[in-house]
């Protein structure tokens, strides 16, 4: 059936690509490697230093998270080497199944998904590991599937705590240029992030931020790698350019939306929108009587908002309303959560009047698919977004 007006996409990445960087995208392609190029590919690579708030190397594979997932772990690991996983949720999930498939022993804290990271549940984890086996850390800042951030610093003093020599590496993917994330101030030896979210441009480019640590441990490991070797995209990207064909019109659109997130609005003001947007959509469902996934408020995302469906409803029925009446999207419930959570995305190139139709669309959805609810959802959200830009 035929719809008029643009589709929402509200899920929580892919996101809305802003007109202006589709512009930047359907330029000519240019020849990588000329003198052109290398300027396109220098001035992203810094604005990623940027990003990660890093002054260690960024490297830009042309891949979706899942690669950089797997290229911090074969440039700093050997087969056989035990890593600690904590799965918050189905993200940290998939990336534990990774090392698995990669050949290595990983011993799992698992949660019930409604919590972020336990810094004292890996503690003693790392206190019992006497012989120091474990040789990575791997953890998710903001878990998509669930709209919980984890506290990556306490991670990080668990670590120091122990002086336990382990790499920490943090996943990144729903809350790079979103949420506030500093690799070098928090200690993280590697890094991973995706495009296709806070970055603003469609899924397709994924990044290593890699610090001194794993630099060095990079040197040692022996877990098979070629299209994912660090020192071969190092030695390129000194020059401006790549030992492989880049991904030359996704490098377009990054180098528009750095200029709009790092020149124009500012990271700081970036983090401080999705703040916003976050608490208004949480004033939304609490007026709503629905139950927020993160159960935690100092864990609450501000990039997306999982929302608990009452018993006897099912997620997916309720999307399919929503779909077909307003042609909106949402997140589908995922994993342990799959019928029994939807997701809202409220990130990336998104405002508070985008945040108003997207909540309204979930609350006439509501109504229409029969979910029992407190009306009065967006009229909170509005509120909440009105004494906001008082304050601005």
């Amino acid at each position: 059936m035929y719809q008029a007006g643009r589709h929402f996409l509200q899920i929580p990445g892919p996101t809305n690509v802003p007109d202006r960087v589709l512009r930047a995208m359907s330029a000519p392609t240019i020849d990588h490697r000329s003198a052109e190029f290398a300027e396109l590919a220098k001035g992203c690579l810094d604005g990623m230093k940027d990003v990660f708030q890093t002054t260690s190397p960024v490297i830009i594979y042309p891949a979706s998270g899942t690669g950089a997932w797997e290229a911090a772990l074969v440039n700093t690991l050997s087969p056989g080497d035990l890593v600690l996983t904590v799965e918050t949720g189905q993200f940290g999930k998939l990336w534990t199944n990774v090392a698995r498939n990669l050949g290595l022993r990983v011993q799992n804290i698992p949660t019930d998904w409604r919590h972020g990271v336990n810094a004292d549940v890996v503690q003693a984890r790392l206190a019992a590991d006497r012989d120091h086996e474990i040789a990575a850390v791997m953890v998710v800042h903001n878990e998509t599937s669930t709209g919980v951030t984890s506290d990556i610093p306490a991670v990080r003093r668990a670590l120091d705590a122990e002086k336990h020599p382990a790499l920490l590496m943090v996943d990144t993917i729903s809350s790079l240029a979103s949420i506030d994330y500093r690799h070098d101030e928090w200690g993280v030896d590697v890094s991973v992030g995706g495009s296709q979210k806070g970055l603003m441009l469609p899924p397709g480019l994924s990044f290593n931020a890699i610090g001194a640590k794993a630099q060095d441990a990079s040197t040692r490991a022996t877990l098979p790698n070629s299209f994912w070797r660090w020192d071969s995209m190092l030695e390129f990207n000194a020059k401006g350019f790549f030992p492989f064909t880049p991904a030359t019109n996704l490098l377009f659109g990054l180098r528009e939306a750095l200029q709009m997130l790092l020149r124009e609005e500012g990271l700081a003001n970036v983090f401080c929108r999705h703040t916003r947007l976050g608490r208004a959509t949480r004033e939304a469902v609490n007026a709503w009587g629905l139950q927020i996934v993160a159960q935690n408020a100092q864990e609450y995302s501000s990039t997306l908002t999982g929302i608990m469906m009452p018993e006897g409803h099912d997620e997916s029925a309720l999307r399919a309303v929503i779909l077909k009446h307003f042609n909106m999207s949402l997140g589908a419930g995922l994993g342990q959560l799959a019928g029994r959570a939807f997701r809202i995305g409220h990130l990336g190139y998104f405002n508070a009047l985008m945040l108003a139709g997207t909540l309204s669309g979930v609350e006439m959805g509501l109504e229409l698919a029969g979910v029992p609810h407190r009306k009065g959802g967006v009229e909170a959200a509005l509120a909440c977004l009105t004494a906001q830009a008082r304050e601005l």
